[in-house]
């Protein structure tokens, strides 16, 4: 079976800092990495490929450093890796994402399982999985955090509901999202990052894949105008007192009056 695990490249949010004076977020000179949850995707399609057989073909919408950060995809475990960068996809919404991801899939044909997280951590909009689905005519399984391949023309998932587990099975191909408990990312080896660099990567421009970058902006339904971190105001209050003890009385008195802890 080809699993295609659709991954995206944000900027690692554990290094992100905001400019102080204007509150915009500073990216220069901050690494890419893959969002964790689509990592976690990558995870199940590799143990699933070490269990079954089969091949692991990452697949991304990116720029200029989404081939540095395939290549941990490619130390992971993956086959081959499908990058489309083209200028004039930039700043799509979920809606053009997934139009071009569904172009992408078609073009790579022939697959029995697309995987994904069940959103990127920098956006959150958790809709990209849904509508590639929808794009293609598939099933779909959404927050998924045990999978098993009952044979090759089934997969059973069990779904995370919050308060309820619930188990499902469909028929492959199909679309599944997966939730953080699904499992722990191997770290790649150093001779499994030396493999990586000799492992495909292929490249696609929006001509390559017969999609039109005009026509999806048109489409897009959500732009996004700014980002900056929220304004936060501080008070600077300063907790005196002759003991710890009394300290922390007035701390909780203090948080009391504003409102901070219930009483």
């Amino acid at each position: 079976m080809r699993i295609i695990a659709l991954l995206k490249d944000i900027v690692d949010l554990d290094e992100l800092r905001f400019d102080s004076s204007t509150r915009k977020p500073i990216t220069e000179g901050v690494k890419h990495v893959i969002s964790e949850l689509d990592k976690r995707a990558l995870e199940a399609a590799i143990r699933l490929k070490e269990k079954h057989g089969g091949e692991v073909l990452a697949l991304s919408l990116g720029g200029p450093e989404t081939k540095t950060v395939m290549l941990e995809a490619l130390a992971m475990g993956a086959d081959a890796a499908y990058i489309v960068d083209d200028e004039g996809l930039r700043g799509l919404d979920a809606y053009g994402t997934s139009k071009v991801l569904a172009a992408a899939i078609d073009k790579i044909g022939d697959y029995g399982l697309i995987l994904c997280g069940e959103m990127s951590l920098d956006s959150l909009s958790a809709q990209v999985g849904l509508r590639v689905a929808e794009l293609l005519g598939l099933p779909m399984v959404s927050y998924a955090r045990e999978l098993e391949l009952v044979d090759d023309k089934r997969l059973r998932a069990v779904r995370d509901l919050e308060d309820v587990d619930e188990v499902v099975e469909v028929e492959l191909p199909a679309v599944v999202s997966v939730v953080r408990e699904i499992n722990e990312p191997r770290i790649p080896t150093l001779m499994s990052i030396m493999r990586a660099k000799r492992k495909p990567t292929t490249m696609w421009d929006a001509s390559a894949i017969g999609v039109d970058p005009d026509a999806l902006k048109a489409e897009r339904a959500v732009e996004i105008l700014d980002v900056e971190a929220p304004l936060v105001e501080r008070k600077r209050k300063i907790i005196e007192g002759e003991t710890v003890e009394e300290k922390v009385e007035r701390l909780v008195k203090a948080l009391i009056d504003e409102g901070v802890l219930g009483v």
